[in-house]
């Protein structure tokens, strides 16, 4: 498929494989609230959606979220938010989009204070005309509401952009504001997953996309 001018990329699960830091600070945060802590393989599933909506199917109390989420940042925030990789052929393709004239952002549901700076260790930052994500205090947690907001802010055209990402909340989100998506296959979600959401593609390598 031919890409239009802004290409929103997610961030965990897309352009970075961020497991051992986020589900390090989920397993933190769990012993923080003397819950039953899952072993890693089972705890992938957190890695794209608000934590304030995974908390409280790990047995966090809806009223205890907030303390969860407190001790997760303690964690990540300590230096778990580095320990990722950038996926293989990531770094050269979002190059490559410059080079072409795109316009490239981050739309990701993890923070901007915490996407920035992973960015920038990676040295990724300056390929990005902007970095978007929601506030510490959940503002725009929902990816829908987040586009809504970048799309209002910057005058910019659902048909003229594009969401890539690796799970459904990232397809969803697209979707909800008329705007067509790729799927990427080597991140968290399944083929299954994305397809169901409503995916207008799927890729399996970064070089695939726009290809």
């Amino acid at each position: 498929m031919n890409l239009p001018e802004h290409l929103f990329f997610d961030l965990d699960g897309t352009i970075t494989d961020p497991a051992p830091g986020i589900v390090g600070a989920v397993q933190f945060a769990l012993a923080e609230q003397g819950l039953p802590v899952p072993v890693h393989e089972d705890l992938t599933w957190v890695i794209g959606p608000p934590l304030r909506k995974a908390f409280p199917k790990l047995g966090v109390q809806t009223h205890r979220v907030e303390e969860a989420l407190a001790s997760y940042r303690v964690s990540y925030g300590g230096g778990g938010m580095y320990r990722a990789v950038v996926y293989a052929g990531m770094a050269e393709r979002l190059q490559h989009f410059r080079e072409k004239g795109h316009r490239l952002s981050v739309v990701t549901a993890k923070p901007h204070v915490f996407a920035k700076p992973i960015l920038a260790h990676f040295r990724l930052i300056e390929l990005f005309d902007e970095v978007y994500g929601p506030e510490l205090d959940g503002t725009r947690d929902h990816k829908g509401d987040l586009i809504r907001h970048i799309l209002a802010e910057t005058g910019i055209r659902a048909g003229d952009a594009i969401m890539i990402g690796d799970r459904a909340n990232d397809i969803i989100a697209a979707n909800e504001n008329a705007m067509p998506s790729i799927g990427v296959l080597w991140g968290y979600g399944s083929a299954d997953e994305l397809t169901s959401a409503g995916a207008h593609r799927l890729v399996a390598h970064p070089d695939e996309i726009g290809a």
